[in-house]
Formats: C-alpha cells, sequence, structure tokens
C-alpha cells in the first residue's frame, strides 16, 4: 500500500494507507479549502485496495478529473483533480509512491458516477433525439450563485446540472412521468403529462402547461393551469423536484436531491406594530446533509426561528435562502421540497399507521399517480423508518418514539430536501430521546438536511452543528457541539442555561459575534446582506390543487369518517344523546291533537310548546357538541396539509358532509323518541298527512345549522378546553330565545336579536306544523299569535330557509376564521 502525496496551494501532505482523508470547507476536516465552490464536505481520498481513489460525497459543484466531472476517480503520481469547478476550481496534484493507472481518467469510474468518458459513446439506442449522452457543466459563473439570468430573474443553483436536453426548432418537448414523453421525469410530485417546451422557428422559446397538478414555475412564479410563456435565457422553469434552465438552444436540468445550501440572512421577527423584537438578527448557514441542533431557554426564540424559516410565518426583516433562492418568493414552488414535524401529532392517531399515511399520500400527490404507485410509496418510507411490522397498528398504540417516526414517515413521502422538527423528544424517557435523535442523524446520512428544535441536549453529540438562541432571540453560539461548552466556559449546560436566566441582560449575541468561532462557521453568512433591506412582502402562494376539489373533499370524507369509526366512544355518544334527549321530552305528559273531528274544538294544550322547546334546544346541543372539538384537536393536521397544498374549503366540506350525516341520523332519533308516542295534528303544511315528518325535517335543519355553530366556535378557540364552556353558554342563549318561554314578537331589539338564534326559526318551523298559535291561545286572554308560528306553508319555508340562512353564514365565518391557522403566505 503505497504512500500519496497531496499538494495543494503550497501546501504538502503525506497520505497514510491506513486511513482515509476529508476533503471541504469544514474545519474539522483533514484537508480544509477555503472557497465558497468547495462543499463543507465535498470528498475522500482513501486507499481503495488496488489504487488510491477519491470519492466525491454528492457535493454541489462536482469533483472534475481531466474535465470531466466524476464521482470515484483513480490517484497516482501526476493525477490532477480539481473541485468545484473545472477550469479554475481548488487544485489537488498527487505525487510520491504508488502505481498510477495508465489512464488519469477511466471510463470506469465515469459510468460508476453516471458520466461519459472523454471521448462521448454513440448514442444509445432508444434515447429521444433531443436527449444528449453528456451533462452539460457550465462554468461557475453560470451555475447561479445569486440570483442568476437577465436582471436577476432565475433561480440560483448550488449544484452543477445533471443533465442537458437540446430543443429542436420547430419541436415540442414534453415534460412528465408517462413515457409517452420526450423528457421523462421520474417523480411523483410531478403529473404524467406536466408541461411542454416549443421552440418556434422564431427563435422564440416557450413553455406550456398542460394542466399540471402540482404548477409549472418559472423564475419561481406560478403559471396558470395550463398556461404560456415566453422563456428568456438563464429563466427557469420549476416542476417538481427538478428545476430546468434556457440556456441558448439547450435546457440544462438540475435535480434537487438533498445536495441544496440552506441559511438564515439577519432574520429579525417583530411584533406590536415594531415594538417588540422576538428574533433578533440570526443568521447562519447550514452545511448541506448535515443534522443541526437548535437548543436555548424558553423564550429564546426557537419556535419563532422554525416558522420563519419553514415560512409559516416569515420573518419582518431578512431572508431565508434555499438554493440561492428566496423561501417566502418561492414559497409556492418550493414548499414541497421541505417537511415540517411539529410537536404534536400530524396523523389521527386512531388510524392504523399503513391507513393514515395511504390517505395522506392520497392528499399530497397529484391526482393522476395511481393507488399502486402511491402504495409502494409509502411501503417504501414504512421500510426505511423501520415501521413494517408495525405497518397494522394503531398510531395510538405506539410509544412516543414510534409515534414520531411515523410523523417523520408522513413528510418523506415526498422526498423532501430539508426536514425541521420542533421538540420531537419533548415528554420522551432518555431510551426513546436518543432513539429518536439517532433516526435523524440516520436521515441526514441519508442525503437530507435536518433541523430540530429541542430542550434535550443529552444527544447533541450526533448533532454536526448546534445553534444555541439567547434570552432576546439572539444567536448566542453556532458551531460543532463539542467545542460549545468550552466557548461558553462552563461544564454542563445546566450551568449555560442558568448563566442566561442569571444574566439576561449580558449582551450574548455581542460576545458571539465578537468570537473566533463566528469568524469561522458564521461569518460568511453574516456578511452577506439580504437583497432588500426592507420589509419583506411575502408572496401569497396560490392554490395548484394535487387533485380536484371533489377528490380532495372524497378522500378527506373518507379518512374523516374511518376516525369516525374508529372512535367508539364517539359513536356511543352519537347514539346516547338523541336517545335520552328525546326521553326527557317524552316524560311530559302532553298531546298535540285540537280535537279535529270532534265537538272539542277549543281544547287548548299548553304544553305542547315546552315539549317543542325541549326538542329544540336538545337538537341544537347534540349538533353544537358534534362539531365543537372537531377542528381544533385537528388544528396543526390541517395547518400542515395546508402548507402542502390542502383547499380549505375541501377541508371544511368534509367536516360539514360526514358530521351532517351523523346529525341527520341523530334528529331521526330524537324525533322518533319524541313524536311517535303522540298524536299529531291531523295535517301538515307542507305534507299534509305527515306532520311528524315536516317537524323531522325542521329538526335535521336546526341540527345542520347547530353543528355550523360548533364548527364556530372550534375554528375561533385556541385551545380544546375552551370548548365546553362556550358551547353551554350557546346552548342557555338557545333556550332563552325559542320564544317558548316569553314573548318575543313586538319586543323592539330582543325579537331582531333573536333572529340570530336558529333556535327561534326552528321553534317557529314545528310551530307551524303543530299550529301552536291556536295550542297555547288563552280562552280568557286576547290572541297575540306569533307571526313566524302560523300554520302556512309560507311560514314554514321561511323558517326552514333561515336556518339554511345562518348555516351559510356560519360555514363563512368558519372560513375566515380557518385562515388564521394557515402559514401567512398561504392566506389569500
Amino acid at each position: 500500500m503505497p504512500e500519496l502525496v497531496l499538494e495543494l496551494n503550497g501546501q504538502t501532505w503525506t497520505l497514510d494507507p491506513t486511513r482515509s482523508y476529508t476533503l471541504g470547507r469544514d474545519p474539522q476536516g483533514d484537508v480544509v479549502l477555503q472557497d465558497s465552490r468547495v462543499s463543507w464536505r465535498h470528498a475522500t481520498v482513501r486507499w481503495g485496495g488496488q489504487s488510491w481513489v477519491l470519492e466525491d460525497h454528492g457535493s454541489t459543484n462536482g469533483t472534475y478529473a481531466q474535465g470531466q466531472r466524476v464521482q470515484h476517480a483513480p490517484l497516482g503520481p501526476g493525477a490532477i483533480i480539481h473541485l468545484g469547478n473545472a477550469a479554475d476550481g481548488p487544485r489537488l496534484s498527487f505525487s510520491g509512491g504508488g502505481q498510477i493507472p495508465q489512464q488519469q481518467y477511466d471510463p470506469q469510474y465515469a459510468a460508476m458516477a453516471g458520466q461519459p468518458p472523454a471521448q462521448a459513446p454513440a448514442q444509445p439506442a432508444g434515447m429521444p433525439p433531443h436527449q444528449a449522452a453528456v451533462p452539460p457543466q457550465p462554468p461557475y459563473g453560470q451555475q447561479g450563485h445569486g440570483q442568476g439570468g437577465p436582471a436577476g430573474q432565475g433561480a440560483g443553483f448550488d449544484g452543477g446540472a445533471t443533465s442537458l436536453h437540446m430543443l429542436t426548432v420547430g419541436q415540442v418537448t414534453r415534460i412528465g412521468r408517462a413515457l409517452e414523453n420526450e423528457l421523462v421525469v421520474s417523480d411523483l410530485q410531478v403529473s404524467r403529462l406536466h408541461a411542454e417546451f416549443l421552440a418556434h422557428p422564431d427563435g422564440r422559446y416557450e413553455i406550456h402547461d398542460l394542466g399540471s397538478h402540482n404548477g409549472t414555475y418559472v423564475n419561481g412564479q406560478q403559471l396558470p393551469k395550463n398556461g404560456r410563456r415566453d422563456l428568456g435565457q438563464n429563466d427557469t422553469v420549476g416542476i417538481g423536484h427538478s428545476t430546468f434552465r434556457l440556456v441558448g438552444n439547450q435546457l440544462q436540468e438540475f435535480v434537487d436531491t438533498g445536495e441544496v445550501s440552506f441559511s438564515a440572512r439577519h432574520l429579525t421577527v417583530q411584533v406590536n406594530n415594531g415594538q417588540t423584537t422576538i428574533l433578533n438578527d440570526v443568521s447562519f448557514g447550514v452545511p448541506e446533509k448535515s443534522l443541526i441542533g437548535v437548543i436555548g431557554p424558553s423564550g429564546s426564540g426557537k419556535s419563532t426561528l422554525l416558522r420563519a424559516l419553514t415560512g409559516y410565518r416569515p420573518a419582518t426583516y431578512g431572508e431565508v435562502l434555499y438554493d440561492h433562492r428566496n423561501l417566502y418568493t418561492h414559497f409556492a414552488e418550493l414548499r414541497n421540497r421541505i417537511g415540517l414535524v411539529p410537536q404534536d401529532d400530524i396523523l389521527h392517531t386512531a388510524l392504523p399507521i399503513r391507513l393514515a399515511l395511504r390517505l395522506a399520500a392520497k392528499l399530497r400527490f397529484p391526482g393522476d399517480v395511481g393507488e399502486a404507485e402511491r402504495n409502494a410509496r409509502v411501503e417504501e418510507v414504512l421500510a426505511e423508518l423501520k415501521l413494517s411490522p408495525h405497518a397494522t397498528k394503531r398510531i395510538s398504540s405506539l410509544s412516543g418514539g414510534q409515534r414520531k417516526r411515523v410523523s417523520v414517515a408522513l413528510e418523506l413521502l415526498t422526498k423532501p430536501s430539508l426536514i425541521f422538527l420542533d421538540e420531537p423528544t419533548s415528554g420522551l424517557d432518555p431510551g426513546m430521546d436518543r432513539d429518536v435523535m439517532q433516526l435523524l442523524r440516520s436521515l441526514a446520512d441519508d442525503g437530507r438536511t435536518v433541523l430540530v428544535v429541542t430542550h434535550s441536549v443529552a444527544e447533541l453529540g450526533l448533532c454536526d452543528r448546534v445553534l444555541v438562541m439567547a434570552p432576546g432571540g439572539g444567536v448566542s453560539y453556532f458551531g460543532p457541539p463539542d467545542e460549545a461548552l468550552n466557548f461558553f466556559g462552563y461544564d454542563n449546560w445546566a450551568d449555560v442555561f442558568s448563566a442566561f436566566e442569571n444574566y439576561r441582560d449580558y449582551d450574548w449575541m455581542g460576545r458571539w459575534r465578537g468570537s473566533q468561532h463566528f469568524q469561522t462557521y458564521a461569518a460568511d453568512v453574516d456578511s452577506a446582506q439580504p437583497q432588500a433591506a426592507q420589509h419583506i412582502q411575502p408572496m401569497s402562494a396560490s392554490q395548484q390543487k394535487r387533485q380536484s376539489w371533489a377528490s380532495q373533499v372524497w378522500t378527506l370524507m373518507r379518512r374523516y369518517a374511518a376516525v369516525i369509526m374508529a372512535d367508539k366512544g364517539f359513536l356511543g355518544l352519537t347514539v346516547a344523546l338523541p336517545v335520552v334527549l328525546g326521553a326527557v321530552s317524552a316524560v311530559i305528559p302532553a298531546d298535540f291533537g285540537l280535537g279535529y273531528g270532534s265537538q272539542e274544538r277549543g281544547f287548548r294544550n299548553g304544553d305542547a310548546s315546552i315539549i317543542l322547546m325541549v326538542l329544540v334546544v336538545g337538537m341544537c346541543f347534540a349538533g353544537a357538541a358534534n362539531a365543537v372539538r372537531e377542528l381544533i384537536k385537528e388544528r396543526v393536521i390541517y395547518e400542515r396539509e395546508r402548507a402542502v397544498g390542502l383547499s380549505r374549503s375541501a377541508y371544511l366540506m368534509s367536516k360539514v358532509f360526514v358530521l351532517g350525516v351523523v346529525t341527520v341520523f341523530q334528529a331521526l332519533i330524537l324525533s322518533v323518541i319524541g313524536f311517535l308516542p303522540r298524536d299529531m295534528p291531523v295535517e301538515g303544511v307542507i305534507f299534509t298527512d305527515s306532520p311528524a315528518v315536516e317537524m323531522t325535517l325542521v329538526l335535521m335543519a336546526l341540527g345542520c345549522t347547530s353543528m355550523m355553530i360548533g364548527l364556530v366556535i372550534s375554528a375561533l378557540v385556541r385551545t380544546s378546553e375552551m370548548t365546553m364552556p362556550l358551547l353551554v353558554m350557546i346552548s342557555v342563549v338557545q333556550l332563552v330565545f325559542t320564544g317558548a318561554l316569553f314573548q318575543l314578537h313586538g319586543t323592539l331589539g330582543v325579537e331582531q336579536l333573536a333572529w340570530l338564534m336558529p333556535s327561534r326559526w326552528a321553534l317557529a318551523g314545528v310551530g307551524t306544523t303543530a299550529d301552536l298559535n291556536t295550542l297555547t291561545a288563552s280562552a280568557t286572554e286576547e290572541p297575540d299569535p306569533d307571526p313566524i308560528w302560523e300554520h302556512e306553508a309560507g311560514y314554514w319555508l321561511l323558517d326552514v330557509a333561515m336556518l339554511g340562512v345562518l348555516a351559510v353564514i356560519c360555514g363563512y365565518l368558519v372560513m375566515k376564521f380557518l385562515r388564521r391557522h394557515e402559514p401567512e403566505v398561504m392566506r389569500n
């Protein structure tokens, strides 16, 4: 095993065959290169058994031998390697002992890297004529470091192009998942027929969206569905995980496989009209394919930072750069490449793992992705996270660590390059804490960048970098975890956090910026000013739905119905509630008969209004109780699904349809118990021979309207504990304004207020059928009939129509309140 001598910038290293050597910008590496084109962990040099070998670690800008980008390159005396750029990147030269291969550039290694040899082979059979076999490598200055393109229109890229596609004048180049496309993209985020490029004879180039599910983006701006747009030189087109840049008559394709940069520049979040700063000038750069831990005392801005980094709540000032593109202004395109695992579960825990993931995949993938393809991706993720043996178990039966794995599995369905987690180890014992952190370590090792906000410091050693937030929302340290305690001058993290608490007014941020660690790990990012020094106005992310609205509603209904069927307690209460309320009304001894067909037409039944009031108020309570917790308990799930393309109205309608069926069923039970044992009036106003059916329909309409009130409460409150007091209050108010306890009509202000109460119109509806004005009239007093209780079809229709109007108003309010619980860039 001969030694090898590596020379770089006048320095030499004698390489020992018994160990490997890492090259990159990481100060902890063996050969450190301070060049922005070199990745953090760029490559490794090692003895390969027969010769020395250089292995590229999926670097951003590549490794080059004889001008060709390679993943593996044999080394020996006289070998020359460039990092980051084939022409002027850092030059590594090798000398010393050992046998140099006969060719400094071996086609065998090029084939392993997916690259052609120096002499390109003939065009492979079956390859479309526009698709060249040799991927291009644009010069470093053209690889998009910055905004790129004319007037900064294009997006930036960290990586060299992965392939090249020629555009032939007069021909159409279609892009999509289907094999009949000229340019096939194997990405489930891409539609079967997604878009097409057109090269016109006059030199113009055009992109045409073919009604894609996830959208086509030009320079970060989404094309309208089936829309067209001319392309200029260096304009970029985003389709799924691929981005295409027009250069001359060629399309350079950049596939996002995780080798992307991610950085925050001067993030500042202010509230109270700028009076309070909760995140203060945070800047740091995340090495690609790494695990970053974010820690800090309570109130230091960790959760605020996470929301700013993911685009959920854009910073007041500063910018977040994903592959040199502003996340806030490109959120619609980039949101599918970012995964977020909140602290709470983002799946319904009543469902089995496999079913929950399959339903989630149905929502996240385009509508033209077949069931077999979706299910195959689910099985891949289950296997990757070692969840296959538990796939049929309910999520609620899993341990805390396994439940967190399921949440991570949901995010991995769409193959994100970045994954953010908020307190994933909260409430877990030390063993599960280690299990979760080792999972995150493996995700980073597999080619993703993972950032985790945590209170646990036991497993920080698994992280590549740790970001320590100080009181006031500033950064007090960013760098390797094993150097952090020495930086603060303490032996353990408990002492560090105590110092934060005891010296809250100390300038921790200033101490960090004045340190050598800052110069090493953050100065280059901090020195770069944001593109706009002013307040950032986030671009609204338009809703390009993955499926049709009806498809989303149907999928959500299936999922919600499965959740309800799995909750035996809810099902039991659903049946018991109307039975008990109906039984309560049945103990009141009264009939609705007026003595028709006899000589006793003067018979009056004053208790009929009380019976109807009990049934009406009971239905008000039952309908609202069904829905009062449904939105608040799914708030985290809704927020995440909305961020990845869920339709707000589809989500609401799925609740309305399923809960509506439940509520109508309850109204039927209540009516059977409340009306069947009693004598009914001979005639109804709509259904002449079926007055009980007529009143049952009113109770069904009332239940659905009350259900909408419950949804309003659920969308309005901040915690589920607030729902029960509001439910009781609403029920009492409904009781007072029925019109059965005291006279409402003719009382200025009170009567108008009662118009807003569903119980007022519902009692009027059943009262119209029962002819309450006649039943409750007194023989000793002058009659004063309620005008909306008149025994006429017009009044019955008015009463039911008003219940419908109130339901629509409540639906509008729910839509408005749901908007508050969405990522800010989604609020359109």
